[in-house]
């Protein structure tokens, strides 16, 4: 029998022509290397493009091995779009203080002071604490300094008063408790700080601002109505020693009590003695205000 007709390599025809029809993914045509002979394509493309182009094969072939498909692991390059907008910055009170002023540090070392020292001093703040017996009579001190208390005393001895100098005094000691009233009132409204925790609401007769603590009501009351007693009033000395100690011990009772903190009482003892000053530069007479002791004579 005649051999069957082989190609000049020695191999069958049939052998070349079916290697030549397989696939270009068969191992024939390195197809199982699978990203190394997409590579080879994309590098001989860019070749091709190169010199279409007229540009370096040179510089091609560097642009061709640092492609995404080249490098593995990389990721290819979003198209630029917008810039996006910077994050918002915070408030200034939500910023954190990295660098805080002597100052600030000063005003919570105090605070921090005067909330330890308040209830340390908060002995008679229910009947369980160690001074709890000691509480009815500083309750009774309260009731001595509080506002209604000396309003209603004033009004009645001036109803009782038939001196010209009698009401002359008590009508501007009047206009102090008046004046008081209303500068604590608008002050704590304005500061809102609260009443210590230990403190319980059994007060004498309290207002809507009353459960604010800053400044003690019931201390610029004693520091301005003592000032004003040991002003106008002649006394002996025992006497004048007695409104000073009642008034440093009602301020004390208002933290004993745990109505108030150590700040409010002394910031209260301020206030109430600037407080005369405005009483005394402001001092009603019958030649200044005729009309309020017209007023009250024809009373």
């Amino acid at each position: 029998m005649a051999s069957p007709r082989r190609s000049v390599e020695g191999r069958p025809l049939g052998a070349s022509a079916s290697s030549n029809s397989s696939s270009p993914g068969s191992p024939a045509h390195g197809g199982g290397g699978g990203g190394g002979s997409g590579s080879g394509r994309f590098e001989f493309q860019s070749l091709l493009s190169s010199r279409a182009a007229g540009v370096d094969p040179t510089c091609a072939r560097l642009r061709a091995s640092e492609s995404p498909v080249h490098r593995r692991g990389s990721f290819p390059l979003t198209a630029a779009g917008p810039s996006q907008a910077p994050p918002p910055t915070l408030p200034e009170e939500d910023r954190m203080d990295l660098n805080p002023s002597f100052l600030g540090i000063a005003l919570r070392s105090l605070l921090a002071i005067d909330l330890w020292l308040s209830k340390k001093l908060g002995v008679c703040a229910g009947e369980s604490s160690s001074w709890g017996s000691v509480r009815p009579l500083m309750k009774l001190l309260e009731i001595s300094g509080h506002g209604i208390t000396w309003l209603l005393g004033t009004l009645y001895c001036l109803y009782r008063s038939d001196s010209w100098a009698g009401r002359e005094v008590l009508m501007n000691l009047l206009f102090a408790l008046l004046l008081d009233l209303l500068v604590v009132a608008l002050i704590k409204g304005l500061v809102r700080r609260r009443r210590p925790a230990h403190n319980q609401m059994d007060m004498f007769v309290t207002l809507s601002v009353d459960k604010y603590s800053f400044p003690s009501g019931h201390a610029t009351r004693a520091s301005l109505v003592s000032r004003f007693i040991l002003k106008h009033l002649v006394l002996a000395i025992p006497l004048r020693v007695l409104v000073i100690l009642w008034a440093f011990i009602l301020g004390l009772s208002r933290v004993m009590l745990g109505r108030h903190n150590v700040t409010d009482v002394a910031f209260g003892f301020f206030l109430g003695y600037m407080q005369y000053s405005i009483v005394d530069y402001c001092w009603l007479s019958p030649h200044n205000a005729p009309v309020l002791f017209i007023l009250w004579n024809q009373q």
